[in-house]
C-alpha cells in the first residue's frame, strides 16, 4: 500500500466513521404520521418504513397495505374523507409504534405505567372510550391493532382490523 492510498483510506475511514457517529447524536425525526391524522400520513409512514403500499377502497374506507422490507406488514385504514381511524402491524419485528401512533403512543405509555405493579410482561392492552390498542407476540412474531372508534366510518367493522 502507497503512502497516498494509506492516507486516502484513512480519511474514508474518518468521515465513515464521523458520519456515522453524528447518526448517534442526531435528533430524532419528528413523527410525520399517525393515528387520527390525514391520509398524507400513509406516504410519511410508507417513506419512514421504507414500504411499498397498496390501496384498496371498499366504499366506506380505503386500506393501505405497507409491505415492510422485514417482510412484516402495516395496514392503515382511512375513511373517505382521508382520516386514518386505525392501524394494524404484523411481522418478525415490531413497527415503529410512534411512527404509527403518533400522539396517542403517549396515551398508550401512560396507560401501561399506570398498571405498573401489575404484570408488564406479555400482551398490550389498552381499552379506553377514546382508544383501543392490543399487541402482542414474541420474538420474530409480532401482532397488533390500534383505532380511534370515534372515527371509524358507519358500517365498518372493528373486527377488520387485523
Amino acid at each position: 500500500m502507497t503512502l497516498r492510498s494509506a492516507a486516502l483510506n484513512a480519511i474514508g475511514l474518518t468521515a465513515i466513521g464521523l458520519i456515522a457517529g453524528a447518526g448517534l447524536f442526531a435528533p430524532a425525526l419528528p413523527v410525520h404520521a399517525a393515528l387520527g391524522h390525514a391520509y398524507a400520513s400513509v406516504e410519511s409512514d410508507r417513506a419512514a418504513l421504507g414500504a411499498t403500499v397498496k390501496s384498496t377502497s371498499s366504499g366506506a374506507y380505503t386500506l393501505h397495505t405497507l409491505a415492510l422490507p422485514n417482510h412484516g406488514v402495516v395496514k392503515e385504514f382511512t375513511r373517505s374523507d382521508g382520516t386514518v381511524f386505525a392501524v394494524a402491524w404484523q411481522g418478525p419485528g415490531r413497527p415503529d409504534l410512534r411512527q404509527l401512533l403518533g400522539e396517542h403512543f403517549d396515551t398508550v405509555q401512560a396507560d401501561r405505567a399506570a398498571r405498573i405493579g401489575r404484570h408488564m410482561r406479555g400482551p398490550l392492552s389498552v381499552n379506553r372510550s377514546d382508544l383501543v390498542v392490543t399487541s402482542g407476540g414474541h420474538p420474530g412474531a409480532f401482532w397488533g391493532a390500534a383505532m380511534i372508534p370515534q372515527l371509524q366510518p358507519a358500517g365498518f367493522s372493528a373486527g377488520s382490523v387485523k
